[in-house]
Parts: structure tokens; C-alpha cells; sequence
């Protein structure tokens, strides 16, 4: 295994030269855990823990290593490594932290393809699966969707599900797959390549884990039987992993409840192109696109030029993207605030010396 097919890249051996790092061996983060972190490099896999440096000079939890990052080590026990350094990201796949108001969450980085999967029973969700193409056209990512557990349902109902989807999202490839008879594989196969990272996106117990076993051929990763009740896979992957196989670097994730939108200005505008185009339409600069005459987006829905739908949940993902922006920018003032009594107090304490 060479450097490369882990997915390292010209301009990331270049960093290493720049910040004078070529004494350290360089590797790729593949297990994350509660800030533990399993780390492969062309020769091991080793258990690595932060240098005390680099944790404290961390503003926040963003600046910490995640699965996909390519980071600088130094063995100091057999199998035991410390990392001193994350390398930039051309990429970082992320969301709102669940619970938690103007903080994120890292799902993964430096990822080429997102594998957006939904099964075509329970879990078929639209408004879903534009929010996930959403956070993956904020970073540049290229999304697929894959439809999975289609021998569940009959052919004339996945032709209809095909048909909402191809309603409301255009320009993005689209594979019908069963994970029992292997239809729809060999379509995924065909847009992989070596060197390249994909990350699988969806709920839990769409078959993303088994995706990734019938793709290296092989079971690398724990799957639940299917109940009868639910048509739904049981939750297994409690955990972000890597993956390396001669498809490319494939990581599994799991299932995520919530997909809540972030500062994601470009990741909207590529999902939703045909209403921020039509939005330079309106006869009001500041139009709201909410119940103005003269309003472009309202005409093409009433037209039905746009999907009323996709209309409502974009407006939904907009006000999230605003709750998210103020959310931060109160935190802002208070740690400003909080910074300036620290001062003061100092400040304070020097004087009552005297």
C-alpha cells in the first residue's frame, strides 16, 4: 500500500515540506473515539493520542483530528503513536451538533463522494435527502444517491419514488440498489476509483454497513438482520470508520437522526439553483419570497415550475442557517465579554496588591 491510496495528495506533502514536518511520519486518522484515535500508515495501524500542545492550542473541538484527516506522528511505544499536527482538509463534512446552538459537528473530512442512502420503504424521505446534499455541496463534496432494499418494494412503486426524487433534484446521479440480488452494485463500482474517499450518509438501518461489506467482498463490518415488523436493518455502527479497499477509501458512519444546517449559504444555493435564480427575478430587492407581489419564486410555485415542497424546505433549512448564524454570533459577544472580566479582574487584583 503506497501513501497515495490512502488518498494523500501533492499538495499535502507539500504542507509537510512548508511547515518543516519531514521528520515525522504521516498518517491518516481512521478511528475517532471519544478522542482516542486509531491512525494508519503504509506499514501499521497505531493508537495514537494528542500531543498536550496541540489540545490546548485547539480554539474548539473543529481543530481537533476526525476520521478522513491526514495528520503527523511520532511512534513512541510499539503500536502507540502522538499525533503533533493536522494537515489542512480540502474538505469537511459537517452538521449542527445535536443539542447543542452555534456548535458543530465533524462527520468526516477530506471526502470526494458522499453515497447518500435511503431505503426505499420506511425510511424514503425527500426533504431528507436534500439536506444531506445540502452539507455536501457546502464543502465541495459530489453527492450520489443510492436507494437501497429495493427488492422490498415492487417496480412500479420504485418508479414512482424515482419520479418525486427526478421532481425535485436534477443534476445528480441516482442508483437503485439491492443488497440481496446485487442489482445497482456494479453501477456503484463503476464511480469509485482508488485513492478517492467516499463517506456513506443516511438513518440507521439503511444498509450502509453492508453496502461497504458487498463492495470489499467480504464481511468487514456488523450488520443486524432486517425485522419483519419494520423492513428495517437493526443499528450497528456505533462509530465513524475508514475503510481501505481497491474501490477506494470508504467510511461507514452512523445513523444520524438529525441533519441540522450550519452557515450553509453555498451548500443552499447548489441544492436549491432554480430558486436562488429565480430569486433575481423579483421586483423587490429585498423581496422575503413570502407573500410579495411581483415575487418570482411564489409565481414558479404557483406554476409549478418549483416543487411546493422543496419551496417549504428550503425556507426551513434557511431559518436553521439563521438561527445557526445569530447562535454563534451571541456566543461571540459573550466569550468577548467574559475575555474582558477576565481582564479586569486581573487588572483588578494587580492594584489591590498595592
Amino acid at each position: 500500500m503506497t501513501l497515495e491510496e490512502l488518498g494523500y495528495t501533492a499538495e499535502l506533502e507539500n504542507f509537510r515540506k512548508e511547515k518543516n514536518l519531514e521528520s515525522f511520519g504521516v498518517g491518516r486518522v481512521i478511528l475517532e473515539h471519544k478522542e482516542r484515535f486509531i491512525v494508519k500508515t503504509i506499514i501499521a495501524e497505531l493508537e495514537a493520542e494528542l500531543l498536550g500542545n496541540l489540545r490546548f492550542t485547539a480554539n474548539c473541538k473543529k481543530d481537533l483530528p476526525a476520521v478522513g484527516d491526514w495528520v503527523a506522528i511520532s511512534e513512541y511505544d510499539e503500536g502507540k503513536a502522538l499525533i503533533h499536527s493536522v494537515f489542512p482538509r480540502h474538505s469537511i463534512l459537517q452538521r449542527k451538533a445535536v443539542g447543542k446552538q452555534g456548535e458543530t459537528q465533524i462527520i468526516a473530512t477530506n471526502i470526494d463522494v458522499g453515497l447518500i442512502v435511503q431505503s426505499v420503504n420506511r425510511d424514503f424521505n425527500v426533504n431528507r435527502i436534500e439536506r444531506y446534499l445540502t452539507i455536501c455541496n457546502a464543502t465541495k463534496i459530489e453527492p450520489i444517491i443510492v436507494l437501497s432494499k429495493i427488492d422490498l418494494i415492487e417496480k412500479h412503486e420504485l418508479e414512482q419514488l424515482l419520479a418525486q426524487l427526478n421532481k425535485r433534484i436534477k443534476g445528480v446521479l441516482i442508483v437503485a440498489l439491492s443488497n440481496q440480488s446485487k442489482i445497482g452494485l456494479d453501477k456503484i463500482k463503476s464511480k469509485l476509483s482508488k485513492g478517492k474517499t467516499y463517506c456513506l450518509l443516511g438513518s440507521s438501518g439503511v444498509g450502509k454497513s453492508t453496502i461497504i461489506n458487498n463492495l470489499v467482498g467480504k464481511q468487514l463490518m456488523n450488520t443486524g438482520e432486517i425485522s419483519k415488523s419494520i423492513d428495517r436493518g437493526k443499528h450497528i455502527t456505533t462509530h465513524r470508520e475508514l475503510i481501505i479497499s481497491e474501490y477506494g477509501i470508504l467510511i461507514d458512519n452512523p445513523g444520524m437522526r438529525e441533519v441540522g444546517i450550519i452557515n450553509s449559504d453555498e451548500g443552499l444555493a447548489i441544492t436549491f439553483d432554480t430558486v436562488v435564480e429565480l430569486s433575481r427575478n423579483c421586483k423587490f430587492n429585498d423581496c422575503t419570497h413570502t407573500n410579495e407581489k411581483g415575487c418570482a419564486i411564489l409565481k414558479a410555485v404557483d406554476s409549478g415550475e418549483i416543487d411546493a415542497a422543496s419551496y417549504d424546505n428550503f425556507q426551513k433549512m434557511e431559518r436553521e442557517k439563521y438561527f445557526f448564524d445569530s447562535s454563534i454570533a451571541e456566543r461571540k459577544k459573550k466569550d468577548k465579554n467574559f475575555g474582558k472580566m477576565i481582564k479586569n479582574v486581573k487588572k483588578q487584583r494587580k492594584f489591590d496588591k498595592f
